[in-house]
């Protein structure tokens, strides 16, 4: 069942556009990739779903809703929560505070707290750090932390641009475990990712987008063809 369509969308930044009429969906409890080249329009893909830009024509439908020009706190609150590329964390804040600012668009405390535990049962590592400051986690756990805080406010739908960006391979190893959990745990994902080894081990279904322009749309078998993978980020 599709969760997330996207359909004819066109968007971009200051009157320039970027994206050219995307057709996408996101199947619920699978992970798609978005591949491509940097400049192609992925990141501008994920920011226009979240609200951060304002589509310039075409549509976004989440579970047949559609959320054309909602703001981002409207699309948290739908299920929809997205972790920007960098891993970006407060160093000086524990990784428990940096966890309780993720649930900000909730206004339960007790749900709150109860989504803590959830992720603390997901990533025991980080209930072990709970009280040491971010700036101290290595790379690796640092973007696991970005990735649960991103899960605080208990998201159907998660979007995550390039989480292994800057990684060594060992806390590469890192990230696909922490996706193997999540999908594991029924979060449905949409992925931002150049990083073919997470692909491969994580996604179900892959769309490779070029010029803002989606070149390919099918199974993750395409990245075992290299020739014809060049030329879809050439093309």
């Amino acid at each position: 069942m599709s969760m997330l369509e996207t359909i004819d969308l066109k968007s971009g930044y200051e009157h320039a556009e970027v994206l050219h009429g995307i057709n996408l969906k996101v199947i619920e409890k699978e992970c798609t990739v978005l591949l491509g080249p940097n400049g192609a329009g992925k990141s501008t893909l994920l920011k226009t779903i979240f609200g951060i830009l304002k589509p310039i024509s075409g549509r976004v439908s989440f579970r047949g809703k559609e959320i054309n020009g909602a703001k981002p706190k409207e699309v948290v609150r739908l299920g929809i929560s997205y972790v920007p590329q960098g891993a970006e964390v407060f160093h000086n804040m524990t990784v428990e505070e940096n966890l309780k600012l993720g649930g900000y668009a909730l206004d339960d405390k007790l749900a709150l707290n109860k989504n803590l535990e959830r992720v603390y049962e997901l990533f025991p590592r980080l209930k072990e750090r709970r009280n040491q400051k971010a700036g101290f986690l290595s790379g690796g756990e640092r973007q696991m932390l970005a990735i649960a805080r991103g899960l605080m406010t208990q998201p159907s739908l998660l979007m995550l641009d390039e989480p292994s960006i800057g990684l060594d391979i060992g806390k590469q190893n890192i990230v696909i475990e922490t996706l193997k959990k999540l999908k594991e745990a029924g979060i449905t994902i949409l992925l931002v990712e150049q990083n073919t080894k997470i692909v491969s081990d994580v996604c179900d279904k892959v769309y490779i987008i070029n010029g803002g322009r989606i070149k390919y749309e099918g199974e993750k078998e395409i990245l075992f063809q290299r020739e014809k993978l060049a030329t879809l980020f050439l093309w």
